[in-house]
């Protein structure tokens, strides 16, 4: 990144830390530049400027600069649009959060992931409930597309075979698309397959994968979460703990 001073940059804090007793260091990600840490020097005073503006599920736009690993931000700007989330919507945010902190790198630019986080974003925060967890499956492909954990969803990915429209196939970590035998309970059908793939190739994606996710949501959310598990290096995400401990208080 160029050390010039960045400005106007269209941004969302993932995560923040305490850095000192005044100030923060942020983990933000930016659509030009990618994930970003910043410190924000006397974020924590209550007379700072970024203190009501420096929150995660909210669109900013951010001035920052410096050649170190970690940038300053000069300044920051909330640009509307929605209130923050709260309860189930609120996790699920935090959630797609750890995702990106987890399997992007830094400095690392995914402006078309950018866009489709913030469209998810929108819909987190919005009162459709119903649509929520088809919106979280789309983001979840798109993002395992996007840095390359995602295999091609019209063939077998050991043999190249193309698919059966009545057959069952299975999402697995280490094989990729593969027939599905008795023991696996999880699985779609060669159409279904299809569909997603040529939904998540589409020139708007997040509209055609959302429509897409909604029809096989039930079978698709358990070998996703295998997937990205095994590509995050955990057994569960701290998020996706953080959601089973509270359904089962």
């Amino acid at each position: 990144m160029a050390t010039k001073r960045i400005a106007d940059e269209p941004a969302f804090v993932l995560h923040r830390y305490d850095w000192s007793e005044s100030s923060l260091i942020l983990e933000v990600f930016t659509r030009h530049y990618g994930r970003v840490a910043l410190v924000a020097k006397g974020a924590k005073k209550p007379t700072s400027s970024f203190r009501p503006i420096l929150l995660p599920l909210q669109p900013l736009s951010l001035a920052f600069g410096g050649d170190a690993e970690i940038r300053t931000l000069r300044s920051a700007e909330w640009q509307g649009g929605h209130v923050m989330p709260t309860g189930d919507a609120l996790l699920s945010g935090y959630y797609l959060n750890e995702l990106l902190i987890t399997l992007l790198a830094r400095d690392d630019p995914h402006a078309e992931l950018f866009d489709i986080y913030a469209q998810v974003v929108r819909v987190i925060a919005s009162e459709h409930g119903e649509v929520l967890q088809a919106a979280l499956r789309t983001f979840e492909l798109l993002l395992l597309r996007e840095v390359g954990f995602l295999p091609q969803l019209d063939a077998q990915t050991m043999t190249l075979a193309p698919l059966q429209a009545d057959v069952r196939y299975v999402l697995v970590p280490e094989g990729g698309l593969r027939q599905a035998g008795p023991d696996d309970r999880a699985g779609l059908s060669g159409s279904q397959w299809v569909a997603l793939q040529g939904a998540i190739a589409d020139h708007a994606p997040f509209t055609t994968t959302l429509r897409a996710c909604a029809e096989v949501m039930s079978e698709l959310k358990p070998q996703l979460r295998a997937l990205l598990h095994y590509h995050c290096g955990v057994k569960t995400l701290r998020t996706r703990q953080m959601m089973i401990d509270i359904q089962n208080l």
